[in-house]
């Protein structure tokens, strides 16, 4: 027990524990950043995993076809921002329940994901892989101990990531389309006698949102493991709509419940490599209760848009 305790409080453990959080949190914020937006416009997506399968797939076809991870990111962009928008098509535009909408679009993604990857693929016995995303070493700032190799010696993805936090939060609260957003999702009926396009702003939110989970996807095919396997997303997709209320629907706590919510998945795999006398199984599900937990205690007191989940029938009193 005394090894086992120097191991885990040991510095390399804990930066290595650390820098493994990051990367881990990368598609769980992507995701969350872009899904704040639809459901702060009153969108409840719960197809958020399908759309994140999709944009893997489509990014690790484009980089493997084209052998460029550039190609490859824009087709995760194009491929799940149509995906979502589909989503959008069902619950703004046919006033679907979004419930059951999104539950169909997670299980058309996953099917459709895999079915699309031997179509393209084959069987193998051996799964192809791709050059995945390098880290890049920022001069200086990557030198600095502890820190530094944990923030400023990570892949473009990562950075890119943190940076739209920033973005989102000044998108959201100080740009005339986010005002508009908070004003569709609380109350559309107000809005729309505004002048406000209600459908217009949710479909741009839609949009936004599977753009933003397709770099998502795209960081675990092509940024993280460098190939496609069939549900390589684990749940994450679900988790960063949990994150979305754990954050109360602010762009800026979304990065504290990524990197929560990954802490505990970094923490489980690095805990079996150091063999850990519990069983596996149950470091496997940590994430997963977390989340639940999670949702549990923050949804009692979450303060959710007042048009959430509701469709908006205009003309209707």
């Amino acid at each position: 027990m005394t090894k086992l305790l120097s191991e885990i409080l040991n510095v390399t453990f804990i930066v290595s524990l650390l820098t493994i959080t990051l990367k881990l949190a990368t598609p769980i914020l992507l995701a969350a950043i872009g899904d704040t937006f639809s459901q702060r416009s009153g969108i409840l997506n719960l197809g958020l995993e399908g759309v994140m399968i999709m944009g893997a797939l489509a990014a690790f076809l484009g980089t493997f076809f084209s052998g460029s991870l550039i190609v490859g990111l824009l087709c995760a962009i194009i491929v799940s921002t149509l995906f979502n928008l589909f989503m959008g098509y069902l619950s703004i535009s046919l006033n679907a329940n979004q419930i059951i909408a999104g539950t169909a679009i997670t299980i058309l993604g996953l099917g459709l994901s895999a079915f699309s990857y031997r179509a393209f693929i084959g069987v193998q016995s051996l799964p192809p892989q791709v050059e995945p995303f390098k880290n890049i070493a920022i001069p200086l700032l990557s030198d600095i101990p502890i820190l530094g190799p944990i923030l400023f010696n990570q892949n473009v993805l990562v950075y890119f990531a943190l940076i739209m936090v920033v973005v989102a939060h000044i998108i959201m609260n100080k740009t005339v389309f986010g005002l508009k957003v908070k004003a569709v999702g609380e109350n559309p009926k107000a809005a729309d006698s505004k002048g406000i396009s209600v459908k217009k702003v949710r479909y741009a939110a839609m949009a936004i949102s599977g753009a933003m989970t397709g770099l998502a996807g795209a960081f675990i095919s092509v940024g993280y493991m460098n190939m496609f396997i069939d549900s390589m997303t684990q749940g994450r997709g679900f988790i960063a709509i949990s994150v979305v209320v754990f954050a109360g629907w602010s762009p800026k706590k979304t990065f504290f419940g990524a990197v929560l919510f990954a802490g505990v998945y970094a923490l489980q795999s690095r805990l079996q490599a150091i063999g850990v006398p519990v069983p596996f199984q149950f470091l496997l599900a940590l994430p997963y209760i977390l989340t639940i937990t999670v949702l549990v205690m923050v949804s009692k007191k979450a303060k959710f848009p007042a048009a959430y989940t509701l469709p908006f029938y205009r003309g209707r009193r």
